[in-house]
């Protein structure tokens, strides 16, 4: 048996991800994607509009474009000199005159008000209106460039675009965009145990078989985040069938992600095969749930080689590892500048009285009074817990939590965009 006080101290969760992000090189490869297709991809290159946005004053409303120096009364009447649609243009408007305007249509010369047309009425049969308010002079207009100057950068290199910045671009004109690639990940499981549900019936279990439930969740993770995932399976427990995954997986790929045998014991064989293959370092981190992790290369070439990560196997253990290591390692692989989700402080409506020497992150949901619930079981084991919360409450270690206090909660929906 080791001696613990021989073992390394745990590192902590802040100085690891620091580490792995200093060795996220970006790809540097890039594509040219439709505008329709880019929703979560990375921007490669900052968008500069070419033109501005709106192009020129227009009506923010159905109404009357007037002179507002010719409405100093309500209750005056003007007559209606013309029709003004979107998409067309007027022409200049005469003093003393009103044209019908409707949203979206630019504003004729001369006129600098727009009456709403719930504050006007239409006198003979539209060719003159009564306007009942006084309008102020820029009124219910917008104006030209408002939105988007000409030559303004309007998205920048290394956001990752959501469905309104895809309108953004379209708004001033691009039909296609310049993004990095997509990270190329391996993703296998380890272990004997594992069975894929539909193989084996619940009722023909084996004695200590589970059912593969890290493979399903970190596929749609690694999908989410804009990965080609490459599924090789599960990998059996020995070092032959460890070491060819490996070489595989290697090859064509710019990330081999595991999930399980990251450990020490005779049946773990991963260690050993990255090692064989590359390089390992093997990190105890503190934090909870989570503190196996392994990072390495596997050499596929000579001066070249594919990031490795080993999660532990644990499902809840895999998952929040996943979210707060390896999903901010491949959004800086594809040149993302946002890494860290936004958290936000929260009220706790619970306590929990006893400290962990680690820093833990706690499975919790908000309320309908404004506050936060706790999953009853906290155990890295227990998958219900990742389904039932919304989110994550980030304890530093050594803290408890007393009824009423603020603590720190991060929104799963940060962490799973």
């Amino acid at each position: 048996m080791s001696d613990p006080a021989r073992r390394p101290p745990l590192m902590p969760l802040d100085d690891a991800l620091a580490r792995l992000l200093a060795l996220a090189a970006p790809l540097g490869r890039t594509d040219q994607v439709s505008t329709f297709d880019a929703d979560g991809r990375v921007l490669a290159q900052d968008v500069v509009s070419p033109l501005q946005v709106p192009p020129a004053d227009n009506s923010s409303m159905d109404g009357y474009a007037v002179r507002a120096a010719d409405v100093t009364a309500a209750g005056v009447e003007l007559p209606v000199t013309q029709r003004i649609a979107a998409g067309q243009s007027g022409t200049a408007l005469p003093p003393g005159s009103a044209a019908r305007i409707f949203t979206g249509a630019p504003m004729p010369a001369g006129a600098d008000a727009v009456v709403m047309q719930e504050d006007t009425e239409t006198l003979e049969g539209g060719a003159r209106v009564r306007i009942q308010v006084v309008p102020a002079p820029g009124q219910w207009v917008r104006r030209a460039g408002e939105d988007v100057m000409r030559g303004a950068t309007v998205l920048h290199k290394g956001e990752r675009l959501a469905p309104a910045g895809m309108g953004l671009a379209a708004g001033i004109g691009l039909n296609q965009l310049l993004v990095a690639s997509r990270p190329r990940v391996a993703l296998f499981s380890t272990g004997d145990e594992l069975v894929m549900p539909g193989d084996v019936a619940p009722q023909d279990m084996k004695p200590g078989a589970i059912y593969n439930s890290n493979r399903f969740f970190l596929r749609a993770l690694l999908t989410r985040l804009g990965c080609e995932v490459s599924d090789l399976g599960i990998v059996p427990d020995n070092r032959a069938a460890t070491l060819a995954a490996l070489q595989s997986a290697a090859h064509g790929h710019d990330l081999i992600l595991t999930s399980g045998g990251v450990s020490v014991g005779e049946e773990d064989h991963i260690k050993p095969a990255v090692e064989q293959l590359g390089a390992l370092d093997l990190w105890q981190i503190a934090m909870k749930p989570g503190k196996p992790f392994a990072y390495g290369h596997v050499r596929r070439g000579e001066g070249d080689a594919a990031h490795f990560m080993g999660l532990p196997g644990n499902p809840v253990s895999s998952f929040v590892t996943f979210l707060l290591l390896v999903r901010p390692f491949l959004l800086k692989l594809q040149g993302a500048t946002a890494l860290a989700p936004a958290a936000m402080a929260m009220r706790a409506d619970f306590s929990l009285s006893k400290a962990d020497k680690r820093r833990e992150f706690l499975r919790a949901r908000r309320n309908a009074e404004g506050g936060l619930d706790l999953f009853g079981n906290q155990s890295s084991g227990v998958l219900t817990s990742a389904h039932w919360a919304d989110g994550l409450i980030d304890l530093p270690a050594g803290q408890t939590i007393a009824e009423g206090d603020v603590v720190r909660f991060i929104p799963l929906a940060e962490l799973l965009a």
